[in-house]
Order: structure tokens, then sequence, then C-alpha cells
């Protein structure tokens, strides 16, 4: 089958269409004339490109061109369909241009001199080996890690990531672009004279509308052939389209082309990366995505980063998605379909991609708008390529911390999903995210309340939460990964309780699924993931389900770190089927929604005290505050604290001497008593004893006892114990009497409810709902073991003294 040429694109093409492009492009011809000729004018009009052709067409048509040139058809939209004809397409008789103008350099980051733009003249290319074949995405991940090689000694273990990461991000983008290389070169030289937008249109355009171009004369393969190879990567890098540059430009990329020539690096580094073929018609975006994140985690691993940032393994994205999207089935069929996805904390992009990628499995017709924003620069940078190579806009991805500088503030979408890093400190944010909950209350994103510093995982949910679509608007649903923490970390009315009462007392958590460990490449702590809705089905409402999936896996061949587990398909079916299914069992447990409250009750016992001035208790008194502080000075001058000093323990020396008056065997069962007999005693020593040290004396000649009188205060109320004082977790489903008279009183009938510090609080204690006793095993059995054990160990010596 011949490569599609204009002409042959333009045969495809019925008469009625041919003429009506005759008349678009003013082509010097009748419209009447016969369709052979309108197709030989059309193919000779130098005003008509081929790619603009492509262009002017419908999908159908496309689709026409394709199977009239045995090409793969298939695709929802013009653009890869369009790129499919082009690579196809015979490559064009003009010979590459000689020179052209250098592209012009990137913004220069403020503390960064701008690179230098040669002009180059490109040398032919290489005559390159054919890149290696790979068997799987971690082959790929090894082979590019071997980079790693080349680096040691010149650069430090934790800046690979700084030459590896951009090198496979221009690699992929350099095969990308390569069917469509000279039409840009022409492009360029066609259009030099008119206005940047115009241009930048129709470099675009000959780039295949792939997003991105590179008007640079150079390759991977003429990068490879001469040198100087600074100037000349530095002007191939230069050449690209602004989006990509500005990708680039997050990995400090021009820094470490300067530095990898300087030690003669960039040659080899760069001949490396042109072993390896990287092109999403060989390694899928699903599978570089893999790649980026197994590479960024050997970078991790290299520099001793800490725990938090745990990429998401691809099979748990899946099961996620199915958790999201398993209320929509019926809808998410719907021809034309379009939806929008939101991540806070994206990464390099995997939710998004497997989302996007699940649901056009499902619907080829349907699109999802994908959105995220990301820290991480790199991370961030990766994610961007990603997006401009799916043909999705790259401009919803923005960099920056989610809290305080919100990149979509006015966001509203159908689907949220998200791995926020476990257990990382918000301080940075907390002046910002602070204000928001002091001012804007429930209007603001941080309403319900802030968990604790070191631990934002439930601000992130937060921040989702105000993403989420109204019920009015059709609702949203969110599914997010979550250590064990915001289950039960958090006292009752602490900033963790009061979110998860927001989300319960809202009835927006719907269900929450236990992982097994060893799950993620960089932890193997227990995860769970929580999806929460404002648009729960009727059967759902009121309630919340919990699905225990920790026997859920199977053993990996090879762990990846600390991964040593994974879901199969089978798994992800039979924990979607137990969602489903809504039924208590084994696995699964289904409550209300008030049944993770609780009230916290402070149960309080009077305070019955004895008092005497024994020796013993005489001595108390020197670790009381109040009576130190009587003999000790905080001021400058020596003098006047010496003098201080002095009067104090001349004054401590006189209570002790009114004390002393008191019968140190006699004991006191009643405070009031004891308390007139000090004053008389002091009264006699011309003494007059101020409050706060008549408390630290009762302290100190204090001790509990049942038989004493009850101590009241001056209004005559029962004053409280602080010693015996207790704590109660009452579900709020109990009435708190109810549960006094039964739990308490029959232990301690003289306890009371101090109902004034009684506190609201929730939890989710999973584990305990999972619970399964295990007996502990006969003693006999212990006892025959460690009798075995002993006759081992006996002949064991034996041998060794024999």
């Amino acid at each position: 089958m011949p490569r599609p040429t204009k002409r042959s694109a333009l045969r495809t093409l019925a008469k009625p269409r041919l003429a009506a492009l005759v008349e678009q492009f003013a082509i010097d011809i009748s419209p009447r004339s016969a369709g052979a000729k309108l197709v030989d004018a059309l193919a000779r009009a130098r005003k008509l490109s081929f790619a603009e052709l492509l262009h002017e067409l419908s999908r159908d048509e496309l689709k026409q061109i394709c199977r009239a040139h045995d090409l793969d058809d298939s695709g929802r939209s013009k653009d890869p369909i369009i790129a499919r004809i082009l690579a196809g397409a015979e490559p064009p008789s003009a010979s590459v241009p000689a020179q052209i103008e250098p592209a012009p350099a990137p913004a220069p980051r403020p503390s960064a001199k701008a690179p230098p733009m040669p002009t180059p003249t490109p040398p032919p290319a290489a005559v390159a080996e054919a890149p290696r074949e790979f068997k799987s995405f971690s082959e790929i991940a090894g082979f590019i890690w071997s980079v790693a090689d080349l680096l040691r000694g010149d650069f430090k273990a934790h800046e690979y990531g700084q030459v590896i990461l951009p090198f496979t991000v221009l690699r992929r983008l350099d095969l990308i672009l390569a069917p469509t290389r000279e039409a840009v070169w022409k492009a360029d030289t066609q259009y030099a004279d008119k206005p940047e937008a115009i241009r930048e249109r129709m470099l675009l355009r000959a780039s295949g509308n792939v997003g991105f171009y590179n008007r640079s004369l150079f390759d991977f393969d003429r990068l490879t052939a001469a040198g100087p190879y600074g100037d000349n990567f530095i002007n191939y890098v230069n050449g690209f389209s602004k989006n990509v540059r500005e990708i680039l430009e997050q990995f400090r990329f021009t820094e470490q082309l300067e530095r990898l020539d300087k030690n003669d690096l960039l040659l080899l580094v760069a001949q490396k990366f042109a072993g390896v073929n990287l092109h999403p018609d060989q390694v899928s975006n699903a599978a570089m995505g893999s790649i980026f994140e197994e590479l960024i985690r050997k970078f991790a691993e290299q520099s001793n980063e800490t725990a938090g940032e745990h990429f998401t393994p691809r099979e748990v994205i899946r099961f996620m998605v199915e958790l999201l999207f398993i209320e929509d089935e019926q809808q998410l069929g719907t021809p034309q379909l379009i939806r929008t996805l939101y991540d806070p904390a994206c990464g390099t992009g995997g939710m998004l991609s497997v989302a996007e990628e699940h649901l056009l499995a499902r619907n080829p017709e349907a699109q999802l708008r994908v959105y995220g924003q990301e820290l991480n620069p790199e991370s961030y940078a990766i994610c961007r390529a990603d997006m401009l190579i799916k043909g999705d806009d790259a401009e919803h991805i923005k960099l920056g911390n989610s809290f305080s500088d919100d990149g979509h503030k006015d966001l509203r979408v159908d689907y949220l999903l998200s791995n926020p890093p476990f257990g990382v400190d918000w301080s940075k944010a907390a002046d910002v995210v602070k204000a928001e909950h002091e001012t804007l209350g429930a209007r603001g994103r941080f309403g319900p309340g802030l968990p604790r510093k070191n631990d934002g995982s439930l601000l992130f949910l937060l921040h989702m939460l105000s993403k989420m679509k109204t019920p009015e608007q059709g609702g949203s649903r969110l599914a997010i990964v979550f250590n064990g923490s915001p289950l039960f970390t958090g006292a009752a009315e602490s900033g963790e309780s009061e979110i998860r009462r927001y989300l319960l007392e809202n009835d927006l958590l719907e269900v929450i699924v236990a992982l097994p460990d060893q799950m993620f490449f960089n932890t193997g702590i227990n995860t769970y993931i929580w999806v929460v809705t404002n648009r729960k089905p009727a059967a759902r409402r009121g309630k919340v389900q919990l699905i225990n999936g920790v026997k859920y896996f199977q053993k990996m061949r090879k762990s990846l770190g600390d991964k040593r587990k994974e879901l199969s398909p089978q798994h992800i079916e039979q924990l979607t089927g137990l969602f489903k299914a809504f039924e208590d069992g084994p696995d699964v447990k289904i409550f209300a929604n008030e049944d993770f409250g609780f009230h916290r009750i402070t149960v309080e016992r009077p305070l019955q005290l004895d008092f005497q001035a024994s020796p013993e208790r005489l001595a108390r008194l020197e670790g009381e505050r109040t009576w130190i502080s009587l003999a000790s000075s905080k001021k400058k001058d020596k003098a006047a604290a010496r003098a201080e000093i002095a009067s104090g323990k001349a004054v401590q020396a006189q209570i002790l001497a009114a004390l002393g008056g008191l019968d140190g065997q006699q004991l006191f069962l009643d405070r009031r008593s004891f308390v007139a007999a000090v004053k008389a005693q002091a009264k006699l020593h011309g003494l007059v004893i101020a409050p706060a040290l008549m408390k630290a004396i009762l302290s100190a000649l204090s001790e509990h006892n049942d038989a004493a009188e009850l101590c009241r205060d001056k209004k005559g109320e029962i004053e409280a114990d602080s010693n015996l004082r207790d704590y109660e977790n009452v579900p709020l489903t109990d009435d708190i009497d109810d549960y006094m008279a039964r739990e308490v009183l029959p232990h301690v009938p003289d306890a009371w409810v101090d109902r004034s510090k009684t506190k609201v609080g929730y939890e989710i204690p999973f584990t305990r709902h999972f619970y399964e006793y295990v007996p502990p095993r006969a003693l006999g059995v212990i006892e025959a073991e460690i009798l075995a054990l002993e006759d081992e160990i006996r002949g064991m010596l034996g041998e060794v003294l024999s």
C-alpha cells in the first residue's frame, strides 16, 4: 500500500467536497471541472499544504483516507488521526534548509544567566544503531537508571534525577516530533515574517497539532553526530515551543547541560538515551508513568529522602477509579460525554492518566478533562509533559502548594482522586490556612477544623471537598488514600475529630476499604481508601460501609522497594463486588453514621482529705512551688536579691514554727477544722497566711481518705478530686444517664458527670470491628515445645563436649 500524499488523500474525496475546497482556498480552476482536474489543481496548489488540507477535513473524511492507505483509523478526535497520516506520508522532496535562525531562548531564572544561542550548521544524522528491545517497563527503567553509572563521581547521588528525568522527557518528545520535523523546518522558513501568533499556529499545525514543536535543525541523531555538543544541545532545547521550554526549566536543564558538557559527559548521556525508543507507540502513557515513578523512587532511595511521598501503584489506582465510577456506569456510557476530574497532589499524573484511560475504555467517545496541582517542580514537569503528549490541556496542571496557592480556586469537578503524602507537615502554609479558617469559616475550605501541623492528610480532604459540585449541580464523588491516622487521631472536638464529624453528620462518607500492607513502593504501612460523595444512592444514605481488604492480594515475583504485594484483576473484581453487594459479612460491616460518634464525658468523684502536721507531711512543703518561690528572687541586683531571699526564709521559718504548734499526731477529717487550726496558730505567731500559701500547705499536709468529710467550695458545692477524675466515651446512640447507671455507678456509687465538660467526638475504629480473637495455645503444647528445645540444646552441647 503506497504512503499517503496530498494527491492520494484528495482522491478519496467526493467531487462536491473537492469543489468546496477549491472555492475555500481560491484555487484557479472552475469548481465545475471534472473531479480528476480538481484533484490535480488542489494537489499542485502551494497555498494549501498537506497538513492544512487534513485539518480542513472532517473526522470521517480523515478515517476514509486512513482506510484507503491501510492505516489505523481509530480515534475520537482529529489530531491523532492527522498525526498518523502525516507519520505515514512520503517525506517532502525539499531538502532540509542549511540554516535557520536560532529559536528564542527561554526566559532565564532570576539567578541564572541567559543561555548562549549559537547559530549552528547541523551535521548530517549519524547512522544510529537500532534502539534496544525491552520486555517490560522495569527493564526500560533499569536501562535509563544505568545512566547514573556515567554520572557517578561528577554528580552527587541526589543530583542524578536532575539529569536523567529531563533527558527521558526530551527523548520521548524528540521521537514524537520526528515524522513532522521537516514540515516544521519548512513552516518556520515560510512564515518567518508573519506575526508571532500566526507563526506559532502554523508551526503547531506543521507538527501535526501534537501541541508542541521544535524548530531547531537538531534531533538526537544529529546531536550525537558531531560537536560542539554543548552549544548544539542548547540550540536544540531553545528550539522547542514555549510550553516545552517551561517544562525543562523546572529541571534547571540548561545548567545541567553546561555541567555535563564541562565534564565531557554530554555526548555519552545523549548516546545512551538515543539507544532507547520511548515513542508512545512503543511505550504507552501508562507504562511511561510507571517508568518515571520507578526512576523517582530510585532517586529517593539514593538521596535518603524521608517517607511521605508514596507513588500509587497502578493496580491501586485502577481499583480507586472503579470505586469512583462504579455508581455512574450507565451515565458514563452516554455518547459525547464530558466529565471533569481533579487531583490536588497529582505527582507525575499517574492517577489522572489511569482515570482517563479507564473512562475511554468504557466509552471511546467520552472526554475526561483532567486538572491537577503539584508541589514538586520535577514531578510537575513530568505531569505537564505527559499531558502534552496525550493531547490534554497542560495548562490544567498547576505548580505550587494546593493549600496556600490554590491554582484552581473556582474549579468544581465531577470526580476527585488523590494520594496525598502521608504525615507531611503543613507548617509552611499554616498562616494562609489558619487565616482562611478563622476569617471565612464554613464559607472557606477549612471551616470544619484544622488537624495537627505534623499531618496534613485531612487538609487535602477538606481542600478536595471544596472542589465538589453541589447536589443541585449533579454532585461529585471523591476517592483518596490515607494511612491509619485519619481514622482515629485526635481527641473529641480536636481538629481531626471535627473533620470526621463534618463528613459523617453531612452524610458524605460512603465507604472505607482497608488495603493489604506492603502495597506501596516507599512504605509498608497499612493504607485505606476513603470514598466521599454528596450524591449517595438512596440505599446508602445515612450509612457507612467498611470493607476489610487486607487478605485480597498476591505476592509479587520481585519486590519493588517496599512493595511486595499487589492486587490482581480478580482481587479488584472481588472487592468491587463486596462494595456493590452492600451486605454485612466476614469482610464487610455496615454502620449508621452516628455509630462512629460518642460523648466524651468527665466522671468526677468527691474530694475527701485528711490533714496532719506530722514531720513527714511537713517535709513535703519543700516540694511545693509556692513554698519554693517564697524564698527566691528575680531581682537583678545581687544585694537586693539576697535580702529578698533572706526575708522569705524568715517567713518560712515562722510558718513552720506555727505549724509546729499543732499536734503532729492529730488527724483532721474535716478541712474547715484544719484550716481554722492553722489560722489560729498563725495568729499566735503574728502571721497572716496568703491564700496561695494556704493552698500549698493544704496540698502538702493532706492525703485522700474515704472516711473524711466531703470537701466543699464557698457555695457549698462538693469539690471534685482531680486525682480520681476519669473519662468515658459514651456512644451517641446511648443515653449518658443510662450508661452511668449501667457501667459506672455499680463500681463507684459516689461518681457523677460534669456536664459542662462533655464533648462530642467521632472516630472510626476500623481494626476493632474486624478483630478476630485467636485463643492462646494450650499450656501443655507450649511446655512440650520447651522440653523439646531443651533436649535439642543438651544434644548439641553433648556433641561439643564429647
